[in-house]
């Protein structure tokens, strides 16, 4: 066994983010009288994730993220909405939402079972987070769940990943990967902790960040593009 500490990514590693993303705005928008519900959501969706870009790069805060995203997203159909009063009634939707990727619930119980210690390290907001943890059928796989909002600190800066191996027992660098989807903040992370990583490629997506964030490209240890290509390489 080359490691014994696998940290995950939760949203679009394990979780199904993208079926609970969409019921929350759906249910969001449609509490707004809300129509065009479809158009409001491809506006939305890139702007959300340009922002927590930002927010990895430093260039926005937390704060700035949750309490004006969705007053931007309303202002940009020419209404004025309270910001923070829409991320609190978002949030306390999408916190109900504990989906899983299919076959994710089957591939940490055989990792668990073949002797790996598993751990949660996710950047999001605790509320969220954690009440999307109490309607999930994976949350008994993980010893513990590292939250970036709690850590007061997201990937992927290397500070994220030494406040999370603080508080993990025995913990060892040369033992220890970390598997997500997100190359700029899973992958980058792990790289920039001193730690190898498994790109969980999923959605078999071209890396591109060399194009994207104008640098060489982020090289993963390991790109798997299923639960049965991780299961492979660890098991």
């Amino acid at each position: 066994m080359i490691y014994k500490i696998l940290l995950f990514d939760l949203d679009s590693t394990v979780w199904d983010f993208h079926s609970a993303e969409n019921y929350a705005l759906t249910k969001l928008l449609e509490n707004h009288g809300v129509s065009d519900i479809e158009k409001y959501i491809e506006v939305y969706i890139p702007m959300n994730r340009a922002m927590w870009r930002s927010l990895e790069k430093n260039e926005i805060t937390r704060e700035e993220l949750v309490g004006t995203r969705f007053a931007k997203l309303f202002d940009h159909f020419g209404l004025e909405k309270d910001g923070h009063e829409l991320a609190s009634e978002y949030e306390a939707i999408l916190s109900t939402q504990g989906q899983t990727i299919d076959g994710a619930e089957e591939m940490l119980h055989t990792l668990r079972d073949a002797g790996y210690q598993l751990y949660a390290a996710t950047n999001g907001i605790t509320t969220i987070q954690k009440g999307r943890m109490e309607h999930s059928s994976v949350t008994k796989y993980f010893k513990k769940v590292f939250i970036s909002e709690e850590l007061k600190v997201a990937k992927p800066s290397p500070l994220f990943f030494e406040r999370v191996a603080k508080d993990i027992p025995d913990f060892d660098k040369e033992t220890a990967v970390m598997i997500g989807d997100s190359l700029t903040a899973d992958i980058q992370g792990g790289i920039n902790a001193g730690i190898d990583t498994i790109w969980m490629n999923l959605a078999r997506k071209e890396n591109r960040t060399a194009v994207k964030e104008n640098r060489t490209a982020i090289k993963p240890t390991v790109e798997v593009r299923s639960y049965a290509e991780l299961l492979e390489f660890l098991v």
